[in-house]
C-alpha cells in the first residue's frame, strides 16, 4: 500500500498531467488562430484593391469615347440579331 507521501506524489502527478494536457490545449488553440486574422487582412487587401479598380473604371466609362464606343457595339450587336 501506498504511504501518506506516496498517496500525496500520485495527487501531485495527476495534477501536474492535468496542467500540462490545458497547456498542451491552450498552445494548439493559440496556434491555430493567427490563420484567421491573416484571412481577415487579406479580405479586407482585397476589397480595397477592388474598389480602387472600380473608381478606375467609373472613372473611364464616363468618358465620352468610351461611351460612344460602347454605344456602337450594342447598336451592333441589336443590328445583327
Amino acid at each position: 500500500m501506498l504511504g501518506r507521501a506516496g498517496c500525496r506524489l500520485l495527487a501531485l502527478r495527476e495534477k501536474a498531467n492535468r496542467m500540462v494536457c490545458l497547456l498542451d490545449a491552450r498552445v494548439r488553440t493559440l496556434t491555430a488562430e493567427p490563420e484567421e486574422g491573416a484571412a481577415t487582412a487579406e479580405y479586407a487587401v482585397v476589397l480595397v484593391a477592388a474598389t480602387g479598380f472600380a473608381a478606375v473604371l467609373v472613372g473611364i466609362m464616363k468618358s465620352d469615347a468610351i461611351k460612344t464606343m460602347l454605344t456602337n457595339i450594342v447598336k451592333k450587336a441589336l443590328n445583327i440579331g
